[in-house]
């Protein structure tokens, strides 16, 4: 059982009703007097009714603006709680995932880059090249692993969801820059080596299927599940990077190589990987229940998600159309 540390300054007057304890399933609370003359209240509660409890406290407790909340992972306690029984407490409203503000916290790391993540696309591209100019399976996953594209990935999702217009900005910059300076990369890599075609690791990124589509809608699901659960995203990350880093270095390797028909099926399966991923994680992030705290917020975000899933649902119905009309690539003889 997760179970979160919330800490919250409150006037000294402040009690918890019992309601409220109850509601919130509260395990424990205390409190400590402060110099200033308010109270430090700490509640250790489950992971899953965080968030329904925090929003409470905003909407309903009366605290001041200066009146911080923190949440605080709990590893273990001693004496250990008692296992829920018949006197549980009523179901939380975000059942078997991290709050919002954690998860908001999360997502908000991956997309505050440094130098560092950019010298990761950078590796990951450049072991990526090499790996599909040898034809060596192991080197491309290798590549994979390394490669830092789920977070800017969710965080997209997660703006869009939200209705939140910096996360959304500062996410799609920082994956359009990504994408660019991998397809550089990529493209100076067929200018210098010869690709060849037949090789295994380049050819099955030219033609793209609707098996490719499911692939890219799993792996959105499966990085917005990571993340709302608090799960490492690491093993996760290397799912999405399988629909993005491969297509991206090999239609830019193809490029380089002035072989225009293979980059294109190669750019459509960057494509279509790209839009099923973020539509697939802001399907998973509804279907949660994630939304914003306050119900005007809430409005707005509601009519941006809407109009944001109507082009993406649309965007990629064309890439499907694209490629049942795409010709197949005609590759050169054997050597």
């Amino acid at each position: 059982m997760a179970l979160r540390l919330v800490e919250f300054t409150a006037p000294a007057g402040f009690t918890l009703p019992a309601d409220v304890t109850d509601t919130h399933g509260i395990a424990h609370q205390n409190r400590l007097p402060l110099a200033t003359g308010d109270v430090l209240v700490r509640i250790l509660l489950d992971a899953d009714r965080a968030e329904g409890f925090t929003e409470w406290l905003h909407e309903e407790a009366g605290l001041r603006p200066d009146h911080r909340i923190v949440l605080l992972p709990v590893e273990a306690t001693v004496p250990r709680l008692e296992t829920p029984g018949e006197h549980e407490a009523p179901p939380s409203s975000s059942p078997g995932r991290i709050s919002r503000d954690e998860l908001y916290e999360d997502v908000n790391d991956a997309v505050s880059v440094t130098g560092a993540h950019y010298a990761l696309v950078v590796l990951s591209t450049i072991v990526a090249a090499g790996g599909m100019l040898r034809d060596s399976v192991a080197i491309v996953i290798g590549a994979m692993v390394i490669a830092p594209l789920i977070g800017p990935n969710i965080a997209l999702a997660l703006g869009t969801t939200l209705g939140d217009r910096d996360l959304l900005g500062r996410a799609f910059r920082i994956n359009v820059l990504g994408l660019l300076l991998g397809l550089a990369l990529s493209v100076g890599a067929g200018l210098v080596f010869e690709v060849d075609l037949q090789a295994a690791e380049i050819a099955s990124r030219t033609q793209v299927q609707l098996g490719d589509l499911l692939l890219a809608l799993a792996a959105g699901v499966a990085g917005a599940l990571s993340m709302t659960r608090g799960y490492p995203s690491a093993l996760i990350g290397v799912m999405v990077a399988v629909a993005l880093l491969p297509p991206l270095v090999a239609l830019g390797m193809l490029l380089g190589a002035g072989r225009w028909d293979a980059a294109y099926g190669a750019a459509l399966l960057l494509l279509t990987n790209v839009v099923s991923i973020n539509l697939a994680a802001v399907a998973t992030f509804l279907v949660q229940g994630i939304r914003p705290m306050r119900w005007f917020e809430a409005e707005q975000a509601r009519k941006a998600t809407r109009l944001a899933i109507g082009l993406w649902v649309l965007a990629l119905a064309l890439l499907v159309a694209a490629i049942l009309l795409s010709p197949d690539v005609k590759l050169p003889a054997g050597r």
